[in-house]
């Protein structure tokens, strides 16, 4: 039987998950009466945000136009710039892939990485119009703009509407035609390509794998390559779209293999090859994934301190499914034993603590998103700064990880973005017109300055007409100083930043007058300042309640009055020596929240 393996890629919102469930109803992989909108986006989260945050492999069957029957293995992907490792991994496991655009928006900037990610792995690409259907589509023009931009004629660019189903069939056939099958090298040993894995509790560790060579039944003894562990096929199969139990995985076959490994803390499983554990067995590891270096840091903390153990095997069970996720254990005073926890953006945290908050039922605690400077120690040792807990003032020669970023938008907005851009920190590289009414703008600039409100400041000037990408470039030199916060004469290690030294002395003045606004008030003044080194470059205080000793007082001599009021000044200084401020954990997180 043929054998066609293939993904759909494209930016956020251009209709993947739409075509997969066209594919799905044409080949009746799904029956009608089954059949829901969005069908291989499993999780909650998905269907609530409207987007896809997990590939979904899923096994098709077809006749070709001589009416052989052909597999089709089909990975949708997800279309955010968060989720790119998830479609890199797919990519390594299929020949070709489905590249939609949406007629109504055009080639936007996510497009753009995507198609640079399936061409550095040497796949068949077939470019498609999405949404021909709407009243606001501008197929010809973007045809124009998608032949421009890959050097083809516009021919070559099909046209569907994946809502309606206009155009699909043609689609599926045109996949069966031009993308290439698979290699077949059934007769060498196993060797199966992990891009995805997720744990069973019977089960163990499921593996998603793309079959390069071999092929392998069930109880047999596995080994992964790279990490040496071994296990026994408990359970193999397909997607159908669910998991669906077959007797073998052949090579050119894309498919799930249960390896019976319940220790998840011991491997690092995604990009692994499977191989048959034989004693003289010599094989070598498949070119598996680059691992993803985390972009941004948050400290991750369980608001009930009895839940750590929870919060630790939650996050080893999501990183079988999410290599990008990076985690490391570390103590705080204020909130007790956590997690310093590494991901690729914003929006990639956001769903993970969501995740631990519905999948776990765990309540957590999280810090302020923080970049990884570079620095040299005092022996000449290059070290990574991921928090204020691992800075030292021996450090010296700071860098600190810049981005080019990629921005698309329409012409009219080229003022407003400009203007917007000019107030942050940044290189301006190139702009040029991108389509008919278009520009693409290019610029470098900190991966700090990013990671914070950019996405909605830059929507904001735009009205919600703009898309962005960003690839890190490398780390350039900069003047870091790490912020402390006093609160009563005391640091508060929770509220310390590492900055530019350029911008310290503003965020210092931010957070005391946040904390002044938050925190609740003592029985004495509490001095709020913010140092840097040996210099206090910022303080507010935060007046004490005041009792009135005099109320019970009705005239009387002066005297007496004055020594209450001497009396209470005493307390209060007592107070004040022995009194210790407890902040409570939601202020820390109103202060770099706001």
């Amino acid at each position: 039987m043929k054998t066609k393996n293939f993904v759909i890629i494209a930016h956020i919102d251009h209709g993947k998950s739409t075509l997969a469930d066209r594919f799905l109803e044409i080949t009746e992989t799904v029956q009608k009466g089954k059949m829901r909108s969005q069908y291989l986006d499993a999780m909650d989260l998905e269907r609530e945000k409207g987007i896809t945050i997990k590939m979904a492999p899923v096994r098709m069957f077809w006749k070709d136009k001589a009416g052989e029957q052909v597999m089709l293995n089909l990975i949708d992907t997800p279309g955010h710039i968060d989720f790119n490792y998830e479609v890199s991994r797919s990519l390594a496991a299929v020949e070709g892939a489905i590249l939609l655009v949406d007629a109504t928006k055009g080639i936007q900037a996510q497009t753009i990485t995507n198609l640079d990610l399936a061409r550095k792995q040497g796949l068949v690409i077939i470019p498609v119009i999405n949404k021909i259907d709407s009243p606001a589509a501008r197929t010809e023009d973007v045809k124009k703009e998608i032949a421009e931009f890959l050097g083809i004629d516009d021919s070559e660019i099909m046209s569907i509407s994946a809502k309606t189903g206009e155009g699909v069939l043609e689609l599926l056939e045109a996949v069966i035609e031009k993308i290439p099958e698979p290699q077949i090298e059934e007769n060498k040993p196993l060797r199966a390509l992990i891009f995805d894995s997720k744990y069973d509790t019977f089960l163990g560790v499921v593996a998603y794998v793309r079959i390069m060579e071999g092929k392998v039944k069930a109880n047999e003894k596995i080994i992964l390559v790279n990490s040496k562990t071994q296990g026994i096929v408990k359970e193999l199969g397909i997607f159908n779209p669910a998991m669906k139990t077959i007797d073998e995985l052949k090579a050119g076959e894309i498919g799930y293999i249960a390896t019976g490994i319940k220790e998840t803390e011991k491997i690092g499983i995604i990009g692994d090859t499977i191989s048959i554990n034989t004693p003289d067995a010599k094989v070598e590891s498949l070119p598996g994934y680059k691992e993803s270096e985390p972009k941004i840091f948050v400290s991750v903390y369980p608001e009930d301190q009895g839940e750590f153990e929870q919060l630790k095997l939650a996050l080893s069970k999501l990183k079988l499914n999410d290599s990008a996720l990076f985690y490391q254990q570390q103590n705080f005073y204020v909130f007790g034993r956590g997690f310093l926890c590494g991901f690729l953006g914003t929006l990639h945290a956001e769903i993970t603590m969501e995740r631990l908050r519905r999948e776990f039922g765990l309540e957590i605690v999280i810090g302020a998103p923080q970049v990884a400077y570079r620095a040299v120690d005092q022996k000449g040792q290059p070290v990574m700064i991921y928090n204020p807990l691992n800075w030292s003032d021996s450090y010296k020669d700071f860098s600190e990880p810049w981005a080019e970023l990629r921005i698309i938008i329409g012409e009219s907005y080229l003022g407003r973005v400009f203007d917007f851009i000019s107030e942050l920190e940044s290189k301006h590289i190139e702009s040029y017109p991108f389509g008919s009414d278009r520009y693409m703008l290019i610029y470098e600039m900190p991966l700090r300055e990013i990671i914070g409100k950019f996405y909605e400041g830059l929507l904001n000037v735009t009205q919600g007409f703009a898309s962005f990408t960003y690839k890190e470039i490398e780390y350039r030199e900069t003047d870091l100083v790490k912020l402390d916060i006093l609160v009563a004469g005391k640091p508060e290690d929770a509220l310390s930043r590492i900055l530019p030294k350029s911008n310290a002395i503003a965020e210092a003045r931010r957070i005391v007058l946040k904390l002044k606004e938050l925190l609740p008030r003592e029985s004495f003044a509490v001095p709020l300042q913010g140092k840097i080194g040996g210099n206090i470059v910022s303080r507010e205080t935060l007046s004490g309640f005041r009792k009135d000793v005099l109320a019970p007082l009705y005239g009387g001599d002066y005297t007496r009055k004055k020594k209450l009021l001497e009396k209470q000044k005493k307390g209060k200084e007592k107070m004040k020596e022995k009194g210790v401020v407890r902040i409570p954990p939601e202020v820390f997180l109103k202060v770099f929240g706001s």
